[in-house]
């Protein structure tokens, strides 16, 4: 479908992958809503490209409805939804202390998982109620953030792979149900990025990560994140696919 002229909402874009993704279907002539945890940071991120920022905490579904309920007051029907937002936990089931990590896993899944499907859950109810914009019948498209580490998680990343693994897993069930209302979903699954929240990484752990991305070896770039989201919307036949963004990379144990 065509970028130009349309509503697109993106989460997490204050920084990283969302910033650049929203950043970048802004420059293809979208109207884009920024939407991110901190209120001030969305608004600052929304000036940049001449966007608009809310402030939403995409873990309460209240919080995302009443986002896109603005969003539709002031912007119109979104037919590009991408999200961005998530946490990076990481911790051991089993850590040196005998503590139970059961509040750290459910932190992850309330963010990741339930935080996105609680946007696509939004985002497709008010799609389906808009017209087509097609031939094919088309009234959006969804792209979801998995990560590599659904395939390969490593030692601590229990919590983390889970949550991405419920995102890469819902893709299709997701395209096959809203296929009849012309709403198409994707899964994006990048590897190691420079983001906010791979910046923590100390460096010797940086560096054996990157002894096992074959080509390009290097940490990803945000931009080539937004690029492969700008390819999902502006291809129709892309539809209910996870796609690895990883060098050929496979994560090592730990």
């Amino acid at each position: 479908m065509e970028i130009k002229g349309h509503v697109a909402v993106v989460t997490g874009a204050a920084s990283g992958l969302g910033f650049a993704t929203a950043k970048r279907l802004a420059e293809a002539g979208a109207t884009v809503a920024i939407l991110d945890l901190s209120g001030e940071a969305a608004a600052k991120a929304a000036a940049e490209i001449g966007g608009t920022g809310y402030a939403v905490d995409v873990s309460d579904p209240a919080a995302v409805e009443a986002a896109f309920a603005q969003i539709q007051g002031d912007l119109g029907t979104p037919r590009i939804v991408v999200s961005c937002a998530g946490i990076g936990t990481a911790g051991r089931i089993l850590p040196r202390d005998g503590s139970l990590t059961i509040d750290t896993f459910a932190k992850a899944l309330n963010v990741n998982l339930l935080g996105t499907y609680a946007v696509m859950n939004i985002a497709a109810r008010a799609m389906a109620a808009a017209d087509p914009i097609d031939a094919d019948g088309a009234r959006g498209v969804i792209i979801n953030t998995s990560s590599v580490a659904f395939e390969d998680g490593q030692i601590g990343q229990a919590a983390y792979s889970a949550s991405k693994g419920g995102v890469a897993s819902m893709t299709l069930p997701a395209a096959r149900e809203l296929a009849r209302f012309g709403i198409r979903v994707m899964a994006i699954a990048p590897g190691l990025f420079e983001t906010a929240m791979s910046a923590g990484l100390p460096d010797d752990i940086r560096a054996d990560i990157l002894k096992n991305v074959p080509y390009p070896s290097r940490m990803g770039d945000p931009d080539e994140y937004a690029r492969l989201a700008q390819a999902i919307v502006e291809n129709p036949m892309l539809n209910g696919t996870v796609i690895r963004l990883d060098a050929a990379a496979r994560m090592p144990i730990k």
